[in-house]
């Protein structure tokens, strides 16, 4: 079952870090990190898949503000005031707004969008936020790479029932973690979607 598992893993790992940096990001590359301690992935590639899957969603925000404008905050009026603090840091800092958005919490995807909303040229924009892919994607592989360090020592002493079950709470972990956050969302007001 594990060589079943391991060759899963070195198959679509980059695949599902790829796509999980499309849609999330933060947890699919520390569970890749942990996927690379354990010898499954290589951290470096995995480093660049991370960057490259988030660069993409970047710059489509990016290509959204620049061609919908001020209409994108009016129509998604619950954006308003992400895109407030972004537009002062854009306005004080340019070059640190597009590299410290990434990590700002609420900012990541309303940034790039106010961003291109902007005056910004998109070659700019591209050359930054290569940078601050680059920085966030090592800093998540990375954090998830310690981890399976940090918990070597504990995984060698488990049985193999042992290994599972610390593996099922993880899933659970996660799943419950994803609920709470649908219902947080779903409890917050909505953008007006008519016409």
């Amino acid at each position: 079952m594990d060589a079943e598992f391991a060759a899963l893993i070195a198959k679509y790992g980059y695949a599902a870090t790829f796509v999980g940096t499309l849609l999330e990001g933060e947890s699919f590359l520390v569970l890749s990190g942990l996927a690379a301690d354990r010898g499954y992935l290589s951290l470096p590639l995995l480093i660049a898949v991370g960057a490259a899957g988030s660069l993409l969603t970047d710059n489509v925000f990016f290509a959204m503000g620049r061609l919908l404008g001020p209409a994108l905050l009016q129509r998604f009026p619950g954006l308003a005031p992400s895109a407030a603090r972004a537009n002062a840091l854009v306005e004080r800092l340019p070059n640190t707004a597009v590299i410290s958005v990434r990590f700002l919490y609420g900012m990541r995807s309303v940034g790039p969008a106010v961003i291109g909303a902007g005056t910004m040229t998109w070659a700019r924009f591209i050359m930054l936020d290569l940078v601050a892919a680059c920085l966030w994607s090592a800093c998540w592989v990375s954090a998830g790479y310690a981890l399976g360090e940090a918990l070597e020592p504990l995984l060698r002493r488990l049985s193999p029932v042992g290994a599972w079950l610390l593996a099922g709470l993880a899933g659970v972990a996660l799943v419950a973690t994803g609920v709470a956050c649908l219902r947080r969302r779903r409890a917050r007001p909505g953008p007006d979607w008519r016409p």
